[in-house]
């Protein structure tokens, strides 16, 4: 118990990231602006980037417990960076390269050690590559699933927990055993502010971090493929949820940069209307089940465990086509559909949230804006 001190400061730093955004988020207009793509409860904005706090309980972390520089720094520059798109655009082509940069930084330094497994193989260079691939599209996988009232948060008390627990369990390393502690626990005190209602989104800051910094200690955790299995398998519901809505998109030969609301936590949250606090801990349900089951069957080997999950994303696709075909025959979805196809946008969504998105970010409009969530916050009261 060491680290407990620190266990404690990690969840103060992330409630406190999240309090502090809620109260000043406007001055700087960081404002996340209901549109007909988002997944607001209620159509008024909402202050973002209130993972900073996470990142604060990181970067503390990861210098207190000595987490190697090459993994720190990279996850940092990258959240910085994100913290900056949530109160400015970012182009796709510019954060991409930046992600694939700070994935290769993190997978370089294991270049002058052996400790990691897929320096081992023949093919090295190949794993190299797709390791970097799965860093990167872990880290925008949480960013796209993280678009409702605590499933970011809960998904990170849920996936880091299992994460601390296995490297605990499999002799990990002290260092990141605590790590995973802290990020779990950093996410934990957000969560007060996200949820039954949100006060504060976690922003990019929050859910890039969370999902680089995830998919950076299965790497350098692992030491076979069945621990790289089991310990990717504690994000199940993300990967399942976002693989799965890009193989419909796919099918309807849709752009995959463009914006949407296809998730399956999206259509039961928003066509239907299931409150988000119930999604969000649905799918930390089905997180733990999961996990839990695949630290059962992880000593009967790697085939078991791929066919275990193989079963899983099978069921999860079933269930998830079977909501689809369902909303599908909804005449009022239908006719949502139709509206957003044709770029007039959700009619529950209020005038002001159709702002072009290049218009969001005016000083006149932040303002506007502003003025709304502060009368709203007053009503409240």
């Amino acid at each position: 118990m060491k680290y407990l001190i620190f266990y404690i400061a990690s969840f103060v730093l992330g409630g406190a990231g999240a309090w502090i955004i809620s109260r000043f988020a406007f001055r700087f207009g960081l404002m996340d602006i209901p549109n007909e793509r988002s997944s607001h409860e209620i159509p008024i904005p909402i202050p973002k980037g209130g993972g900073i706090g996470i990142l604060a309980a990181f970067v503390l972390s990861s210098l207190v417990l000595k987490i190697p520089g090459s993994f720190w720094l990279s996850a940092t520059v990258l959240a910085l960076i994100s913290f900056y798109g949530d109160r400015f655009p970012i182009s796709p082509k510019f954060r991409l390269p930046v992600q694939f940069i700070a994935a290769l930084i993190l997978l370089a330094a294991p270049l002058f050690s052996d400790s990691s497994f897929f320096l081992r193989p023949l093919f090295s260079a190949l794993c190299f590559l797709l390791l970097s691939v799965f860093i990167v599209g872990t880290a925008n996988f949480y960013n796209f699933m993280d678009g409702i009232n605590g499933i970011g948060g809960i998904t990170g008390v849920g996936g880091f927990g299992l994460l601390g627990f296995y490297a605990f369990v499999s002799g990990g390393g002290s260092s990141f055993v605590a790590l995973a502690i802290c990020m779990s626990l950093s996410c934990l005190g957000f969560l007060p502010f996200n949820m039954p209602k949100a006060k504060v989104f976690m922003g990019d800051v929050g859910s890039v971090l969370l999902g680089f910094v995830f998919a950076g200690m299965i790497v350098l955790l692992a030491e076979s493929f069945l621990d790289f299995v089991c310990m990717a398998a504690f994000l199940f519901p993300f990967y399942a949820d976002e693989l799965t809505t890009m193989i419909v998109r796919l099918s309807d030969r849709e752009n995959l940069t463009k914006p949407h609301r296809r998730h399956l936590y999206q259509l039961l949250a928003n066509e239907m209307e299931v409150a988000h606090w119930k999604v969000s801990a649905g799918y930390g349900m089905v997180q733990l089940v999961v996990g839990m089951s695949v630290l059962i069957a992880k000593p009967l080997g790697s085939i078991i465990v791929l066919l275990l999950l193989a079963v899983y994303f099978g069921g999860f696709i079933l269930l998830s086509f079977r909501f689809r075909k369902k909303l599908e025959n909804h005449p009022q979805i239908t006719q949502i559909d139709a509206d957003l196809k044709t770029n007039k946008g959700d009619p529950r969504i209020s005038r002001i949230t159709r702002n072009e998105e290049k218009k969001e970010n005016s000083p006149q409009i932040t303002q506007i804006n502003a003025d709304i969530f502060i009368h709203e916050k007053k009503r409240q009261r």
